[in-house]
């Protein structure tokens, strides 16, 4: 467990700053001792403070102001979530520029793409690999790129004479920075600006830059202070890419506002064993982390004997007892408590042991997740609190918090913010969280923000209480050909974590009789399934998830050809067929999954058929598999019958 300080309630600085910057001076002024990051070096973890960041952070941003960085100007960062990442981006807010985030393992087009609309002016690039990207993107007219500066010295000169803007990160590193012409620099911006681009990473056409101006980001993080408790003593662990608006806002810039210090993991591979190790109090996580290790759960529970099931199954009833009282914060009656105290003794606790042992709650956003996931972590003593946002209005307008908790809602709206439903029942929410638009697309800018109110392009209700339940994006509705107006996102969910062999479901059906689905299966489970069907040997497991872990987002040729013997199996078929129709109980005759297809792989990236953040990107998977699909409905007996 990393070393903490004293359990005080946070002080939270967003209402007196007037922009990011001055919100960084603030904070290193009032905690300039107290940890601000740790990050694992040789085996162990060292801490960096709040005033070491500001003094990095005011040498890059000198360090930009040299290299003809004017105010307002873009610069972008490409890398991995570590303490780099953090300082780049506060080093140009520190500077007057506009900073943005390129998502890792992005193609040489993309990374082009977004260089060039951006206009940047230095973009700096961690790893090898990514070095090769932006070079290779830089290598077409980029007018306005000055510098190209890798993360380190040592990568620096392995490749220095290979584009004359490559630039030393020591001239980022110089204690030179003129503090008088920062002070004023820092007096010069307005809170009306631009503070951030954050590029969507959408299911079809090129990014848009969406404009987040520094009132937009301070007026949510002042909006927060005080919704979820949070003490100087609080450690988060931090792995989501910081490209992506919930990291950036909510966790980076939420730390300035609170002073809560975290721990970057090492990465994505690590995550669970780091967990162990640091011990977080307070965390982050998109729903995939929770399905993960709801699935793993009952994985191993396959394995164990009938009396440990059994003991399983008691305390889950003991936890759904008690679960009204845990949702309202009141203490449980005695004929609830006994029971109860008996399940986290012999489960509960375990399960918390598996997150660190000592996490006060969790919060997400971005997805659904299944209400039997959301139950056990609850009875288990590790509360999520839903969220709702989307970048444009700056991340987050609707939340769960203590005391006013609804299960598979997003919760009620922000305090700052109104929301309504439209006519069609899309959501459309209105106040200072709106951004200021997209950059360069005033087209986009308009459709979007219509008579003051914002078009998040969900479709949800609002309850009698104000609590917004989100059913799917307004695009992706299904209209099957007898008229029906379907909503996948509630089709996938309830089969999705009905097997932990299950990573994806793709539903599909517009224009269609009836619905089918495409199945993405879990890569690690099922090989695990393989190995006990004498499919697979252990020494290929192994080597397999090895691969996962050094590269969580990779797919290499004997992954799949691994997988490919597993998934034709008829047991690995049984098994997604009882998923299937245990999910199809939970759903209207004509929701129904009545035909299946299982991959041999699952869904990634590098196919082009999830976004960075993990979400499906539907239109491309409806476009690649349309053959498939036809075959599903053409052809008795191709796909498997649910």
């Amino acid at each position: 467990m990393l070393p903490t300080g004293p359990h005080l309630p946070a002080r939270y600085l967003a209402s007196q700053a007037r922009t990011l910057g001055d919100l960084f001076r603030r904070r290193a002024e009032l905690s300039p001792h107290k940890p601000a990051i740790y990050e694992k070096q040789g085996g162990s973890w060292r801490a960096t403070t709040w005033g070491e960041f500001h003094e990095h952070a005011r040498k890059v941003a000198a360090g930009l102001i040299a290299h003809g960085v004017a105010r307002g100007e873009r610069v972008a960062i490409l890398g991995a979530t570590r303490a780099p990442w953090a300082i780049y981006d506060m080093g140009a807010q520190l500077a007057g520029a506009v900073s943005f985030g390129i998502y890792p393992k992005q193609s040489v087009e993309q990374v082009r793409y977004l260089l060039a609309h951006s206009e940047a002016r230095v973009v700096f690039v961690d790893e090898a690999g990514e070095l090769e990207t932006v070079l290779a993107a830089a290598a077409t007219e980029l007018p306005r790129l000055a510098a190209i500066v890798p993360w380190t010295e040592e990568l620096f000169n392995a490749s220095r004479e290979r584009d004359r803007r490559l630039t030393s990160p020591r001239m980022f590193a110089t204690d030179d920075a003129d503090d008088e012409a920062l002070a004023e620099l820092a007096a010069a911006i307005s809170p009306e600006q631009a503070a951030i681009l954050i590029y969507t990473s959408g299911p079809t056409g090129p990014p848009k830059g969406a404009i987040i101006s520094h009132r937009n980001i301070l007026a949510v993080l002042a909006s927060q202070e005080g919704v979820l408790e949070l003490f100087e003593d609080d450690l988060s662990l931090s792995f989501l890419p910081m490209a992506h608006a919930a990291e950036r806002v909510l966790a980076f810039y939420g730390r300035l506002n609170s002073g809560l210090t975290t721990a970057y993991a090492t990465s994505l591979g690590f995550v669970l064993d780091e967990l162990r190790e640091v011990r977080p109090t307070v965390f982050g996580a998109v729903p995939r982390i929770f399905e993960k290790a709801y699935a793993k759960i009952h994985s191993e529970l396959e394995k164990k004997p009938a009396s440990v099931r059994r003991v399983f199954a008691r305390a889950r009833a003991a936890g759904k007892r008690a679960l009204p009282y845990l949702l309202a914060g009141r203490p449980l009656p005695l004929h609830v408590r006994i029971p109860y105290r008996i399940a986290d003794a012999l489960v509960f606790r375990k399960l918390r042991a598996a997150f660190g042992g000592r996490v006060r709650w969790f919060m997400t956003g971005a997805a659904p997740i299944a209400l039997d996931i959301l139950e056990l972590f609850w009875s288990a003593g590790l509360p999520i609190f839903e969220a709702y946002g989307m970048t444009e209005a700056t991340v987050l307008t609707h939340a769960n918090r203590p005391g006013a908790v609804k299960l598979g809602t997003v919760g009620k709206v922000s305090p700052a913010m109104t929301h309504r439903i439209a006519e069609d029942g899309e959501v459309l929410v209105s106040g200072p969280f709106v951004f200021e638009g997209y950059f360069k697309d005033e087209a986009a800018t308009a459709a979007a923000k219509q008579n003051g109110w914002l078009h998040t392009g969900d479709i949800g209700t609002i309850d009698a209480d104000g609590f917004l339940t989100i059913t799917d994006r307004k695009k992706h509705l299904i209209i099957t050909s007898g008229g029906k107006n379907l909503a996948p996102a509630n089709i996938e969910k309830a089969i999705k974590n009905r097997s932990p062999l299950i990573s994806h479901v793709h539903a599909h059906g517009d224009r269609r009789a009836y619905v089918a689905a495409l199945i993405a299966p879990s890569p690690i489970e099922t090989l695990e399934l393989g190995v006990a069907l004498g499919l697979v040997t252990k020494a290929e497991l192994e080597e397999r998830t090895r691969e996962l872990i050094d590269n969580p987002t990779g797919r290499s040729e004997a992954l799949g050809a691994a997988m490919a013997k597993v998934v034709v199996n008829e047991a690995f078929r049984s098994k997604l067929r009882e998923a299937v129709a245990t999910g199809n109980r939970e759903l209207a005759r004509v929701e129904q999954v009545r035909r299946f297809v299982i991959l041999e792989r699952d869904f990634s990236q590098e196919h082009g058929e999830l976004t960075p953040t993990m979400k499906l990107k539907r239109r491309e998977i409806e476009s690649k598999f349309a053959a498939l699909f036809d075959r599903v409905y053409d052809e008795p007996g191709f796909a498997v019958e649910a």
